[in-house]
């Protein structure tokens, strides 16, 4: 580490990767706030690190139980992001690959958990006020378009 950064991930000498999910129930979308630096705060998407041995996939699913107590289903991969911050003299300070996904909401009642500070349910044409990140909005955006695309027998409750 340099600097006297604190975080463990910080100046790696690989990228993280990790995981988003954009969880949608009806015409809304899940925003979790962030309860740890560096984004403390800040309203994001669920997800995080991914853990060795685990699949994206199994990743996603475990952070959205881990952080807001919902079981959802994985219905389509949204894009794989990088997210490559460089400290004044041009060092890699932080590398995160982050792929994201969108899913349905399937059962339970959000709460805050783990590194999140809060949770609410959004209306995806109102979420101007939230502070959210061009890259997140997009993603949500793009979550919702591929919800939108899916083929009314493709859905759970058509089979």
């Amino acid at each position: 580490m340099s600097g006297g950064d604190v975080n463990p991930r910080a100046y790696p000498d690989r990228p993280y990767v990790g995981v988003g999910v954009v969880i949608l129930r009806g015409d809304e979308v899940l925003l979790a706030q962030r309860g740890k630096w560096p984004r403390r705060f800040v309203w994001s998407i669920p997800g995080g690190a991914q853990e060795l041995g685990e699949s994206v996939h199994d990743a996603a699913l475990r952070e959205v139980r881990e952080e807001t107590g919902l079981e959802v289903e994985i219905v389509g991969l949204v894009d794989v992001v990088d997210s490559i911050q460089r400290d004044e003299d041009g060092r890699v300070r932080f590398h995160y690959t982050l792929v994201d996904f969108v899913a349905e909401w399937h059962a339970g009642e959000a709460v805050a958990a783990d590194d999140v500070a809060e949770v609410t349910w959004a209306a995806l044409d109102a979420l101007d006020g939230f502070g959210l990140r061009p890259v997140t909005l997009d993603i949500i955006r793009r979550g919702a378009a591929i919800r939108r695309a899916r083929r009314p027998f493709d859905r759970p409750e058509n089979l």
